[in-house]
């Protein structure tokens, strides 16, 4: 038996419940003109997705059952919608609508506590499963973290279909794991699986779709692009129902004169999966939250560089203003390397010299050394916010992942700012990104955005005569190697010995990371794109007197 599924690929909003039900009958609207028996929506598309401790909030909570309520009055004719919502409990909960009417409710049984998600904290987790008949399949439902766990109890009713909701962020090398794990369930229980997944920024996260249908035989199927809201329709060969459904909504089989026009997605490349994640955070974190515009320092190196072509793609260069600040510690080759990004660009660009500044201080502070480096950052910072202030513009911080771990920043300073577009990735990531995007600009025929020699220079703060990063640092290559090993896959001291890494390189590197836990607290939020970002994912006390060592 064929059932015709379309899955929703779009991108909610945290709290905009009446903007998420716009989303959803478009979807309907289009899924019924392709002539879908079945739609399913990612988890939680009515309220958005994580809603955190508003999950908690009696109000919420009410308001998301009456938008169901009103979603389901509004979805007429034979098409059935499974739509993720937050339910009383409160629980994460799906509706199965049918004729205006929600014919029957699933709660999400595995709760994860894990990473970024903090679940236990806000739901109330549910212990019956559902199948539902439709067209004479057995469909059954499960949301996201359910699949991770047995599924025993679903494989036991033999379905003809399982459906999986999800709102499931975006990591490096997530999508390979996904198509794994749907294929081993599709296997496990005897039939297709149908994995829809959100898309868009929320904060902090972003989500990357990669919805997946295979056959029982764990077949690819249908797979849509990464990072793109679309509407996926495909035609399923399903066994016919041989379970207890819980609920019957029509036993008569379907047909359609005309095959449903399903593609599978070519995958993206690792620079291509981070780029298009980057983009999109910050692209919904500036629209969600209402900036018409972004701000951020040139110094003419690869960081800043970076993060003005990811603010040009997500937004186009005529809202991101880039502001040059030199300083008499400033290299002749800075101010040029940021004008040669703007002239390639097109974006909006000042220079603004920070040395008057920094000595009107100097002539009313004694400063020497660290604090007058120190002091020059926060004259900066305090500039940008300013201009900020003035005219309206977001400032985008510009450290990354390397510089945040081992404390290669200045409070106030470069650290201040309301997002981080590249806080997650490692030195070495920025600069195969920044040649990635380069090399793409190369493919379409433009101009490379970012500057070669930011590109090939040594980094340096230039916050004293000839600085280089490696002369507190050491070489990003080898400190990036130990970085990933300790912070994201928390190998201890001696497990980095055993890895091979000089016992000297290992002790100051911990060392630094450790001690940098209080600069990391007060860093602006930013995408994550690792498997383990400062932040939720890596939770450490600021005081501490545990030495690994």
């Amino acid at each position: 038996m064929k059932l015709r599924v379309a899955l929703a690929q779009i991108n909610p909003t945290v709290g905009d419940l009446a903007g998420n039900a716009g989303l959803i009958a478009d979807s309907v609207r289009s899924a019924q003109a392709q002539g879908a028996n079945l739609i399913v929506f990612p988890e939680m598309i009515v309220t958005g997705y994580p809603v955190e401790d508003l999950a908690l909030r009696p109000s919420f909570q009410a308001a998301s059952v009456r938008a169901v309520e009103e979603i389901a009055a509004s979805i007429t004719g034979e098409i059935v919608a499974v739509v993720g919502y937050l339910d009383q409990g409160p629980k994460n909960a799906v509706a199965v609508i049918h004729e205006g009417k929600i014919k029957a409710r699933y709660v999400k049984r595995h709760l994860p506590n894990y990473g970024v998600f903090d679940e236990f904290r806000n739901f109330v987790a549910g212990d019956e499963t559902l199948v539902v008949r439709i067209h004479g399949v057995d469909v059954a439902v499960a949301i996201c973290e359910d699949i991770w766990h047995s599924l025993d109890s679903i494989s036991a009713r033999t379905p003809g279909l399982l459906v999986v909701p999800n709102g499931s962020p975006f990591e490096r090398n997530k999508d390979d794991v996904r198509l794994a794990l749907v294929q081993k369930r599709a296997k496990e229980i005897g039939a297709p699986v149908a994995y829809v997944n959100m898309t868009g920024g929320q904060d902090d996260l972003v989500f990357d779709g990669d919805s997946i249908v295979v056959g029982k035989d764990g077949s690819v199927l249908a797979r849509t692009a990464q990072f793109d809201d679309q509407l996926i329709v495909v035609d399923i060969d399903c066994t016919e129902g041989s379970s207890r459904p819980d609920v019957v909504i029509s036993e008569e089989p379907t047909s359609h004169s005309t095959p449903a026009n399903s593609s599978i997605a070519t995958p993206l490349s690792d620079e291509a999966e981070m780029w298009h994640g980057l983009v999109m955070g910050l692209r919904d974190y500036v629209g969600k939250n209402g900036f018409k515009s972004v701000v951020l320092g040139l110094s003419g190196g690869i960081d800043s560089a970076l993060v003005a072509a990811i603010a040009i793609d997500a937004l186009g260069a005529k809202r991101v203003n880039g502001v040059a600040m030199p300083s008499k510690y400033s290299s002749g080759h800075s101010v040029e390397d940021a004008q040669a990004l703007a002239d390639a660009t097109g974006i909006h660009f000042r220079i603004t010299p920070i040395a008057p500044m920094v000595d009107a201080y100097m002539d009313n502070l004694v400063l020497k050394g660290l604090a007058e480096e120190n002091l020059q950052a926060r004259v900066r910072g305090t500039t940008l916010m300013g201009i900020s202030n003035q005219e309206g513009h977001l400032v985008l911080a510009t450290g990354n992942k390397s510089e945040l771990a081992v404390g290669y920043s200045t409070l106030y300073g470069d650290a201040v700012g309301g997002f981080a577009p590249i806080k997650d990735i490692y030195k070495t990531d920025v600069w195969a990104l920044s040649k990635y995007r380069n090399a793409l600009a190369l493919e379409r025929g433009e101009t490379p955005p970012i500057p070669e020699r930011s590109i090939t220079k040594e980094p340096s703060a230039e916050l004293r005569p000839d600085q280089k990063d490696s002369d507190s640092l050491p070489d990003y290559p080898l400190l990036d190697q130990v970085l990933r090993a300790y912070v994201d896959e928390d190998h201890g001291y001696h497990v980095l010995l055993a890895d091979g890494f000089d016992p000297e390189l290992v002790r100051r590197v911990i060392s630094l990371v450790d001690k940098a836990e209080y600069k990391r607290r007060q860093y602006p939020p930013g995408t994550k794109v690792s498997g383990r970002a400062f932040g939720k994912d890596r939770r450490l006390p600021m005081t501490s007197r545990w030495n690994e060592q």
